[in-house]
């Protein structure tokens, strides 16, 4: 429970955020100005201050001056019904821990006010790199499993398989087992089994002589060569042809290998690293992958988990890449909005961290102030065209409001503007399997806009 302060010259909105607050378990206070709620500052000790903007006498932003010169600590969320991005810049510049554009959705503002009146807020801390392994963000239960898997099995010669989704860091992890081996000096030889043709792989893999076949016209070493007495990881792993799986599975049966068009054996020392985002034990069953090279390549079996289900560093890893961009793109974005962290803590990142790190990436690109807000964040793809545009031809307008041109007349311009907007938020949500963030890149709106408005008609 904590003490909030709202200020706003509107009686109404003060009345509103006080019911609602107080239904939360908050103690409330209000005042109609600036200089009243400095006045109860200066007699009581409050947690929050809930803040519009635009107020007579002193304003919301003079106010929040005020307030970070006597109490840097003090959080302060920003509420305006004139939404601008140079409010929202001046308010974040002066210590604003949020900002929000009326009208909000009482979701969005009870979230924000929950993370600023909690320690475990979701604004994102310095990220926390595991000093054994810099290469890996995270902290989360999950990843600390994985950290401990990598110290135990790095220093061992057993082969190892990563399991998980695209997108999760598979290679990372393998990359950070070498960097912790004994063979750390030697190389670490990657190559991923999709990108190669099935006609090239061999050659790839274990080299070929020249006049080997067409084109070979001098000789060649492969990936093995190439990590002898280090590590070659296999990316995709669940892409290879049953007839590179033999030879691979000989490889590691043998530890020799032989060029294509050669007939002289070499031995190689290889720890061999593989990944994949298949479930290989059902391309066993469905006879597209062996059994015994499976259990050659899964000595030690390591999943890493999708984004999904370590959310805890999803702070963590937004701000890693917010100062990678902004140094890249030569960008000063300082922060994330605590509620754009919100839209991000609540989205499910089917494309993992490589997902999480472009939304970011075009997050700074497209942002024009020094701190991302929801506008900035595109989940789920870019802006929707071609297919995914709003196919309204073949269709009068005028007449998806209402159901005969005579009755446009009867029912007044209001109701017909209203109804028209009601079927296209309908029809856009339709066409996006009710995504509302693709439904209003498709209606060219924020997504905040789309919310109030599916809201305000009952469409959810």
């Amino acid at each position: 429970m904590a003490l909030v302060l709202i200020v706003d010259d509107e009686r109404g909105m003060r009345d509103f955020l006080k019911i609602l607050l107080q239904k939360e378990g908050h103690k409330v206070v209000t005042a109609n100005r600036g200089k009243k709620a400095l006045e109860i500052l200066e007699s009581r000790t409050v947690d929050l201050v809930v803040s519009d903007i635009r107020m007579p006498e002193l304003s919301g932003i003079e106010l929040l001056e005020i307030i970070k010169e006597n109490n840097p600590e003090l959080p302060v969320i920003m509420i305006t019904a004139f939404a601008s991005p140079e409010d929202a810049v001046l308010a974040m510049q002066n210590g604003a821990f949020d900002y929000i554009s009326k009208p909000f959705n009482v979701d969005e503002i009870l979230s924000v006010i929950r993370s600023a009146t909690t320690k475990s807020n979701t604004k994102p801390q310095a990220p926390q790199l595991s000093e054994s392994f810099p290469e890996i963000i995270g902290q989360s239960r999950e990843m600390l499993k994985i950290f401990d898997m990598i110290r135990r099995v790095a220093p061992t010669p057993a082969n190892v398989l990563i399991y998980g989704e695209s997108g999760t860091g598979k290679e990372l992890v393998a990359q950070a087992i070498h960097n912790h081996s004994k063979v750390a000096s030697k190389n670490f030889t990657p190559i991923t089994c999709s990108a190669i043709p099935a006609d090239l792989m061999e050659s790839e893999l274990f080299g070929h002589v020249k006049g080997a076949f067409t084109g070979a016209i001098s000789d060649k070493s492969g990936l093995f060569n190439e990590a002898d007495k280090g590590t070659a990881f296999l990316d995709e792993i669940g892409e290879l042809t049953p007839i590179i799986q033999t030879k691979l599975l000989r490889v590691l049966q043998e530890r020799e290998i032989k060029a294509v068009g050669s007939t002289k054996v070499q031995l190689i020392n290889v720890r061999i690293i593989a990944a994949t985002n298949k479930i290989l034990e059902e391309e066993i069953l469905a006879g597209r992958f062996r059994e015994d090279l499976f259990y050659r390549l899964a000595v030690v079996p390591i999943r890493v988990p999708p984004l999904r289900e370590r959310k805890g560093d999803v702070p963590l890893l937004v701000d890693f890449f917010l100062k990678k961009y902004s140094k890249l793109l030569e960008k000063e974005i300082q922060e994330i909005s605590s509620y754009a962290m919100q839209v991000l803590m609540n989205y499910n990142f089917p494309g993992n961290v490589r997902e999480l790190e472009n939304i970011i990436e075009r997050g700074v690109a497209l942002e024009s102030s020094n701190i991302i807000l929801p506008e900035s964040l595109t989940l789920g793809g870019t802006m929707a065209t071609g297919d995914s545009e709003l196919d309204l031809q073949g269709h009068n307008p005028l007449l998806l409001a209402a159901s005969s041109e005579e009755e446009l007349y009867d029912i007044g311009i209001e109701k017909v503007m209203e109804n028209l907007e009601k079927r296209l938020i309908s029809h856009a949500l339709e066409k996006t399997n009710n995504s509302k963030m693709k439904a209003a890149d498709l209606l060219q709106i924020s997504f905040r806009s789309l919310r109030y408005k599916v809201k305000k008609y009952g469409l959810s």
